[in-house]
């Protein structure tokens, strides 16, 4: 199986190279289903594997001034503060075992990965479904959400320092809807948040993980290869063409997670 979650590595990178986020969405099933890592590290080890790739990603995008800079520290301050809380309050607060009704135990594993797999499910929903919006209703929808930054900018850390996904398949819409961002800055500058908001997850929660370095390099590795390929063939397809696809494909994956979780539940 490790070599099929190699290979499935690359596909993590890929995404977040076509559409400039996603890319958490796979690393986290990848590492749980394909190397057996537990649920809890497998939510560090992504923060760190998708935080590199996006600051490397960065790169060629801050060349081509595609980075909405006093955004990206508007938007990613109050995001890393909330991946902190998560990594290191919300995230050991769940107990290993919960009971419930004197007689069903569930453990901390299934409610990460139920939680995670809804995650997904609902960014799935929401790149199928989403409909592009005209100048006149941006302009209007920026007038009547700009007080809301603060809070979306918190939920999305929280759920990234839950579940290890970067958030840039809800950073994306954010930055275009709420604050007109054009779409390549808003890959930019949303590539930057998720790179330095991971990053800060994966050191606030390091004392804890004692990561498999050997594993974690690889993988990334493989990550940033995908990256850039999926980089270079964006150019080669329709923006609402690649968010349908990969929208499908996570779809399937959170119903397989639900579905294998609670399996393991009832057996």
């Amino acid at each position: 199986m490790e070599i099929v979650g190699y290979l499935a590595s690359i596909l993590a990178g890929l995404s977040l190279g076509l559409i400039g986020g996603g890319g958490s969405i796979l690393t986290v099933p990848i590492l749980v289903y394909l190397f057996s890592v537990s649920p809890v590290n497998a939510t560090e080890y992504s923060l760190f594997i998708v935080g590199i790739t996006s600051l490397i990603g960065v790169i060629p995008l801050y060349r081509e001034k595609s980075i909405d800079f006093s955004m990206a520290v508007r938007f990613g301050i109050p995001s890393a503060l909330a991946v902190i809380f998560a990594r290191k309050v919300i995230l050991p607060a769940i107990p290993e075992e919960i009971i419930l009704f004197d007689s069903v135990i569930i453990l901390r594993r299934l409610l990460i990965m139920l939680f995670f797999a809804m995650v997904m499910i609902a960014a799935s929903l929401f790149m199928i479904f989403r409909k592009e919006k005209s100048e006149t209703e941006l302009i209007n929808k920026v007038k009547n959400s700009l007080g809301l930054i603060l809070a979306e900018s918190i939920s999305v850390g929280t759920i990234s320092g839950i579940s290890g996904a970067g958030g840039g398949f809800l950073i994306i819409p954010l930055l275009t809807i709420l604050n007109k961002v054009p779409m390549k800055k808003a890959i930019g500058t949303s590539l930057l948040i998720i790179g330095v908001q991971s990053m800060i997850g994966f050191f606030a929660g390091l004392p804890a993980a004692n990561p498999d370095w050997d594993l974690l390099l690889k993988i990334t590795t493989l990550s940033v290869s995908g990256f850039f390929t999926g980089n270079y063939l964006s150019v080669k397809f329709s923006a609402r063409t690649l968010r349908n696809t990969f929208g499908w494909f996570v779809l399937c994956i959170g119903i397989y997670i639900i579905l294998k979780e609670l399996h393991f539940l009832m057996w």
